[in-house]
C-alpha cells in the first residue's frame, strides 16, 4: 500500500536529470575511485547512475556454461552521477558546465573556468 504525500516534493524516478552523456570524459570526485579520470560508457537517466570506465570495478563469480568457462570477472559496475563531474581537457580538472548557444544555433556545454567548449568523444 501507497502512503498518500510518501513523495510529495520529490522529483520521480522517470524525471531524473543527468549532467554526463555517454561518451564524456569525467572525474570522480567522490568515493573509492576518487581522482579517477574515465570515460562514460552507459548511462540510466531512472536510476541517476553510470558506468565509467576504468571505474567502481567490482568482481563477479560467473558460472562456466557452454559458451565460456566461466570464473571470476572483473567489470564495471555503475556510479551514481553526483560523484561525478565533467572534466574540462583545457584545465586538466573536473569542472562545472554552462551552456551556450553559438550563432549557428546549436546548443553547447562549456567550461565555466576557461570557455572551452566540452564534447563528448565518439
Amino acid at each position: 500500500m501507497i502512503k498518500r504525500g510518501a513523495n510529495k516534493g520529490l522529483p520521480k524516478p522517470h524525471e531524473a536529470k543527468v549532467h554526463v552523456k555517454k561518451n564524456d570524459t569525467v572525474v570522480v570526485i567522490a568515493g573509492r575511485d576518487k581522482g579517477k579520470i574515465g570515460k562514460v560508457l552507459q548511462v540510466f537517466p531512472r536510476k541517476g547512475r553510470a558506468i565509467v570506465e576504468g571505474v567502481n570495478i567490482v568482481k563477479k563469480h560467473m558460472k562456466p556454461t557452454p559458451y565460456s568457462s566461466g570464473g571470476i570477472v572483473e567489470k564495471p559496475a555503475p556510479i551514481h552521477v553526483s560523484n561525478l563531474m565533467l572534466y574540462c581537457p583545457k584545465c586538466k580538472r573536473g569542472v562545472k558546465v554552462a551552456k551556450k548557444i553559438l550563432e549557428d544555433g546549436t546548443k553547447v556545454r562549456v567550461c565555466k573556468k576557461c570557455g572551452e567548449i566540452i564534447e563528448p568523444k565518439e
